[in-house]
């Protein structure tokens, strides 16, 4: 099994807070989505005849797309990739525009899975991140997907933003159960460097919230989602019943995948490869037959070290037995030695053949993951 990832860079906008490579040079929507194509055509051997169980729309704003593109980007996977089996097609959409006409639209299409970018249902914190929707606009949006039919769908929400107080969380994610998503996304904001709220930050225009607020903030989206029947699968991830993210699981998991686009990665086990971040470059690459892109050969510690972070994350956790299989008794061992502390004091538990996380370890999983990793030697 294998997914495909499909990084669409546009966005009439670019919020306060994001890092993604995305532009607002939407004259060259449509020679991307016949570069894209191309490249979906130059790299129809990657992923070696696996079977294409899960495709995902990221950005960007992927909703910036029309129906012709869409078409023009399916009929070129279907042509080039095994996808028969395919039980997973998401999009990621802004809520501003998941107008009635396009949501109509998007159901004639492949997906099945919406992943809707709310962040916040307070007006003045979405003015200040520089979306382009207020409450209303997100929640209208969140029905009409239901109207037409999208009954699996995941919203995004954000905590730890500027000026936000508990009773203000409480708010956004209240509103969230009024909803009742299949699934939700929630994040605590980080200050990337070069971006808009970066610079606020720097200039005290905003502030952090401190650390107490921070693990106040997470152990109330704990309790409020574990309390509607949401199972927390992931560090930021919650569904209801089997409606966890297939794809985005597929990378906790070490899926192969693919991935197109300017700034997309790709895995297929003994190899990352990732394009250029860069639109004009790569569009210019790909007419050239030439791809600009990086790769990197992941060696035994690289891929054990990449297993540990990425399983530690999930509700799965480590599996020893995959762990002693897949690296051996040198890296079982040391990682059996790093967690004992951890499992003495109530961190981490063992069950059901793996390491896990426990509620306490969710706190402190940046430090528990940094401890089980294998230090190279210089």
């Amino acid at each position: 099994m294998a997914g495909i990832y499909i990084h669409i860079p546009f966005c009439k906008t670019r919020c306060s807070y994001c890092d993604f490579y995305s532009t607002t040079r939407n004259d060259l929507k449509d020679k991307f989505v016949e570069v894209l194509c191309k490249e979906l055509e130059m790299r129809s051997g990657y992923l070696a005849d696996k079977r294409v169980e899960t495709i995902y729309f990221g950005g960007g704003t992927p909703s910036q797309l029309s129906e012709q593109d869409f078409k023009r980007i399916f009929k070129t996977i279907r042509q080039c990739f095994d996808t028969q089996h395919c039980g997973e097609v998401t999009l990621e959409a802004n809520p501003d525009d998941l107008t009635e006409e396009y949501v109509l639209m998007l159901r004639e299409q492949p997906f099945d899975r919406l992943s809707i970018g709310i962040q916040t249902f307070h007006n003045e914190t979405l003015k200040l991140l520089n979306r382009r929707h207020d409450a209303q606009t997100a929640i209208e949006a969140v029905g009409r997907c239901r109207q037409v039919g999208f009954d699996n769908f995941s919203i995004d929400l954000m905590y730890g933003l500027p000026g936000q107080t508990i009773t203000r969380w409480q708010h956004d994610l209240a509103q969230a159960l009024e909803l009742r998503p299949p699934h939700i996304s929630a994040y605590h904001l980080i200050y990337e460097e070069g971006t808009p709220l970066y610079k606020m930050l720097r200039l005290q225009q905003v502030h952090e919230v401190d650390e107490e607020s921070s693990v106040c903030f997470f152990s109330t989206l704990m309790n409020t989602l574990s309390k509607a029947g949401y199972e927390h699968y992931e560090i930021s991830n919650f569904c209801l019943p089997d409606k966890y993210s297939r794809h985005n699981t597929s990378y906790w998991q070490g899926i192969h995948y693919l991935g197109c686009g300017p700034s997309a990665h790709s895995f297929n086990g003994t190899t990352r490869e990732w394009n250029t971040s860069s639109l004009q470059c790569y569009i210019e690459g790909i007419e050239k037959g030439k791809r600009a892109f990086e790769m990197e050969q992941l060696d035994l510690p690289t891929r054990y070290n990449e297993y540990i972070i990425t399983s530690l994350r999930t509700m799965w956790g480590i599996s020893i037995e995959r762990l002693q299989k897949e690296f051996g008794e040198q890296f079982s061992a040391c990682c059996r030695q790093m967690a004992e502390p951890y499992i003495e004091y109530g961190k981490l538990e063992e069950r059901n053949g793996a390491w896990k996380l426990t509620r306490e370890g969710l706190f402190i999983s940046d430090g528990i993951m940094r401890d089980l990793l294998w230090v190279k030697e210089e």
